[in-house]
């Protein structure tokens, strides 16, 4: 199911969407994961103080997981104030890929898109958005109007896709995945 376009970025719609397209509890062989249940692996739901079976996570504590790991703490909402479709693909690639992954992807398209400094200057590719990220991006957005939050969301979307086709061919248990990968997470399926 892919995720709604948002007009303005409402994380409620996006983390809706993303415990749907995840669904209930899942134990894949080939998923690193671990068990999940709506998204939330094991792990993080452990380490955010859930201590019951995976099966019987409560959605909403999935949702205020999504919440606060996945659009706070990273300063995807941040984002969201600028560029919308930006901070969805945020979202969905640091649910899937991590935050810090999503982050470096945001980074390294900024700082390939503007111009060899010209239109604001080269960032650290930290996997951090901090004021600096926040600042090129305002940048871009500046130079190239709202036509450079589609040409960026692209350029995401690029890196993550030959991400994923990596991950596939260093792993190939990973194959298992790939197509649902590409299908429902990268180009056309996303905003």
């Amino acid at each position: 199911m892919p995720r709604p376009h948002p007009s303005s970025c409402d994380a409620d719609a996006l983390i809706d969407a993303v415990i749907d397209r995840e669904g209930r509890y899942v134990n894949h062989p080939a998923d690193r994961g671990g068990p999940t249940c709506w998204g939330i692996t094991e792990a993080v739901a452990r380490a955010e103080g859930y201590a019951g079976a995976m099966r019987a996570l409560p959605r909403d504590t999935a949702a205020a997981i999504y919440r606060r790991l996945y659009w706070l703490r990273p300063a995807f909402d941040r984002v969201a104030l600028r560029a919308p479709a930006i901070a969805a693909e945020l979202f969905d690639t640091g649910v899937n890929m991590g935050t810090a992954t999503a982050a470096g992807f945001l980074q390294r398209a900024l700082n390939a898109l503007n111009r060899t400094a010209r239109d604001y200057p080269d960032i650290a590719v930290d996997r951090a958005i901090g004021p600096r990220t926040l600042s090129a991006l305002d940048g871009l957005l500046k130079a190239r109007g709202k036509g450079g939050e589609t040409v960026l969301l692209r350029a995401m979307e690029a890196l993550q896709g030959e991400r994923y086709i990596a991950l596939a061919e260093r792993r190939p248990s990973q194959e298992a995945f790939l197509y649902g990968w590409l299908a429902n997470r990268v180009g056309d399926a996303n905003p």
